[in-house]
Order: structure tokens, then sequence, then C-alpha cells
């Protein structure tokens, strides 16, 4: 099978993370996840890695340099070349978008394909708010879903110029959002192959 290199998007509570593993266990990207790959990062003691730590030591949001930086690392590591990858969590902004196209090229790499996940912001709050857990107020859930529009539909406008760009219907069972994933995959693979 040819790599394939994917981006997946999805407000929180889509069941991006779930989707992620059947995806990387179907299809054999390495999953790349933006926390995974800090703290990677940070335990290898990478420049980008020390740099992120000094930062999160602080309380403060890892900056877009740092971010691309950790990414760029990652991206050129062997396991992505030869498997690919699935970017989950990252790009959050357009510099990361830009820095990573930057890295692609240099990489001789490119993004095939970049999923949203589409589950109403209703839908999502409720599933949040189901979980129980002590930080998934209305009003968080609310705030962090409001950031997620404001810093992620620029990007899905950059990716749809560029082709890429899939929205797939999030609701139903795990199987049945799998399967609109999956046929959306193997449809870029096949054209890969031409």
């Amino acid at each position: 099978m040819k790599p394939i290199n994917i981006i997946i998007f999805g407000r929180q509570g889509s069941g991006k993370g779930t989707q992620s593993l059947l995806i990387t266990k179907e299809f054999g990207p390495v999953h790349i996840s933006t926390g995974d790959m800090l703290r990677a990062a940070v335990e290898k003691g990478t420049e980008f890695g020390l740099q992120a730590k000094a930062i999160m030591d602080r309380g403060e949001l890892v900056s877009d340099e740092v971010i691309s930086g950790i990414v760029a690392e990652r991206l050129s590591q062997s396991d992505v070349i030869q498997n690919g990858c699935l970017l989950d969590g990252v790009p959050r902004t357009l510099g990361q978008v830009e820095s990573i196209m930057e890295v692609s090229e240099k990489l001789d790499f490119s993004i095939d394909l970049v999923l949203n996940l589409e589950v109403p912001i209703d839908e999502v709050t409720s599933r949040m708010l189901s979980r129980g857990r002590a930080d998934d107020t209305e009003e968080a859930i609310a705030r962090r879903l409001g950031l997620y529009e404001q810093e992620t539909a620029p990007l899905f406008e950059f990716f749809s110029k560029k082709g890429v760009f899939e929205i797939v219907d999030g609701l139903g069972s795990e199987t049945e959002v799998f399967d609109r994933l999956s046929v959306v995959i193997t449809r870029v693979l096949s054209d890969k192959k031409q």
C-alpha cells in the first residue's frame, strides 16, 4: 500500500480520536497528535522539545514556530516517510499550515487528504456533557468550540482551494462513520496509484 498523508479535523467530542485509531490500523499511516509529539520531543530533549518544555512550564501556549519545528522533526523520521501520517490536532492555525507546507516541500511530501469529521455543535456538546468531566461545563465547552470555529474555519478554506478537503458526516455508530471515512481514503489511494 502506498503511504498516505492525512490531516484530520473535527470538533471536540466528534469521535476524531477513535476514528484516527481505526484509520491507522486499517490504512497504516503513523498517528501523530500534537500532545504525543510534544511529549516525545520533550522526553527526547530535542531543540524544539526543550523550547516547548520551557513554554509549558510557564503555563503558556506553545507558539506556532515551536509546534511547526516539532512537526518538522517528526515528519522527517523514517516511519512517517515509509508509512505516511495522520496528523491530528495540528495544524491549528494558518501559520502552522504554512510551515507544514514548507516542510512538506523540503521533504518531498504532500498532504493527500484533509478530513473534517462533521458533527453538529449541539451533538458534540451533549456528548461532552455526558462524559461528566469536571472541566466540561457548558460554558467551557462553548468557549472551546467557539475557539475551534474561529481558528479552523480559515484552514478549511485553504485546503478546499488545494482540492484535498473532504467533509465526512460524523453522526452514527463508530462503524458507520469509519465506513464513510474508508470510502474517501480508498478513493484517494486509488487516485495516487494512477
